[in-house]
């Protein structure tokens, strides 16, 4: 299931072919084949002999995918079924992708309807191999693999590693669900990010007073998340620094985990010399207690008041635009709880020397901090201003790289 804030909406229509070969993981193909259908996607499938052994032909009927494919010799209405795949689809996905079939792609060969369709295809390829940690250990298979990888047009997604059906344990399960989607999602977009190496923050940070309390904001990381999420699938190298968070992201996204503001300060500073665009979307604690307690607060101590002196906390946005070359782009999000937020969003843009600013209002209902949608408007330096209705926060991560893509 696509999280509602990952819930993004792409070219309609557009196709998408999967081959699924003869592995225990080949019921993971239909879930998955729906997760495509909930984005938008058309999907045909090719089932080879074995994999027809695990599900069949009728179960991706039902499911509502077409044209499905199993054997080379089709009826005479599918005379060009070997080449449909390659010249209707945007990717063709092969999930799962047997030592067998992989060997058949590595020497060219074209023995069975699938093999046929790939070698066929012009679109690019992702394979997903999943078998016993034996099989994908073997020589063969790994020299088999190697080819693949150097084609221009073939990613292999690694498998995972972990229990196997047969018992044994190692390198062969079937990568997760969400690395499988998103990573064929990618060869289906614009590339208009590739080159650009990305700062962004997200999550909240935490501010300790004792061992075990803390001062913080209702911040989840959706936002941030969905802007990394959506600035990789169009070819960004992308590094997180995190505050806590329990957001899913592509194994390609690096991350530094961070706490405290400070911490998130080192990391950014030390990274904003290498970074092309900076993407502040963390909701960073504006203030920490002066000092931490090594011992927790006992309630009796205190006569029932407590009083906690604050200091101000490194802005790091201010810190990061004032560092900023002519060929960085920077920019800041603003979650404020004035309806009228425009004077406060310009005036960040220029005490904090930023190319634009997306401001939104926590108030509002079912939208902000913790929720799967947002309504932002977003603020460039030349004055130009784009609001943006109510979305997912992948839609609105999306719309706010393309308004940065036209800039």
């Amino acid at each position: 299931m696509i999280p509602e804030h990952y819930q993004l909406t792409l070219v309609p229509k557009t196709r998408l072919h999967m081959g699924i070969c003869g592995s225990i993981a080949a019921y993971k193909a239909l879930d998955l084949s729906r997760s495509f259908q909930r984005l938008g996607f058309q999907v045909g499938a090719t089932l080879t002999q074995s994999g027809a052994q695990f599900i069949t032909p009728l179960s991706l009927t039902a499911l509502g995918l077409d044209p499905v494919y199993n054997e080379l010799f089709a009826p005479d209405d599918q005379v060009y079924a070997h080449l449909e795949p390659g010249q209707n689809s945007r990717t063709f996905l092969v999930a799962p992708a047997s030592a067998n079939t992989m060997a058949k792609m590595a020497g060219g060969l074209a023995d069975t309807m699938l093999s046929c369709q790939l070698l066929a295809a012009p679109c690019p390829i992702v394979v997903a191999p999943a078998m016993n940690p034996n099989l994908w250990e073997a020589e063969a298979t790994r020299e088999n693999v190697h080819r693949l990888m150097q084609r221009e047009n073939i990613h292999v997604i690694p498998p995972d590693s972990g229990l196997v059906a047969c018992g044994e344990t190692g390198s062969g399960r079937l990568a997760s669900q969400p690395e499988l989607l998103w990573n064929t999602v990618r060869h289906m977009t614009c590339f208009d990010l590739q080159g650009y190496r990305l700062l962004l923050t997200l999550g909240p940070t935490r501010e300790f007073w004792d061992p075990v309390r803390f001062w913080t904001n209702p911040s989840s990381g959706k936002m941030g998340a969905a802007m990394a999420l959506t600035a990789w699938l169009r070819g960004a190298e992308v590094h997180c620094v995190s505050g806590p968070h329990d957001q899913w992201l592509p194994k390609d996204i690096s991350q530094t985990s961070v706490t405290s503001a400070r911490e998130m300060y080192e990391a950014c500073t030390d990274l904003w010399p290498t970074a092309d665009i900076g993407c502040l979307c963390g909701a960073v604690c504006d203030f920490r207690p002066e000092t931490c307690a090594e011992q927790k607060f006992k309630k009796d101590t205190h006569q029932g008041r407590l009083t906690i002196p604050f200091v101000s906390n490194p802005d790091i946005l201010r810190t990061l635009g004032e560092h900023k070359r002519p060929d960085q782009l920077l920019i800041g999000f603003a979650a404020e709880s004035e309806n009228d937020y425009e004077a406060l969003a310009r005036k960040k843009i220029a005490t904090k020397n930023l190319d634009c600013i997306v401001a939104n209002c926590i108030t509002q209902r079912d939208t902000g901090f913790d929720a799967s949608k947002n309504t932002v408007t977003v603020y460039f330096s030349d004055g130009r201003t784009h609001p943006l209705p109510s979305m997912t926060k992948a839609d609105v991560s999306w719309k706010i790289w393309d308004l940065i893509c036209t800039k």
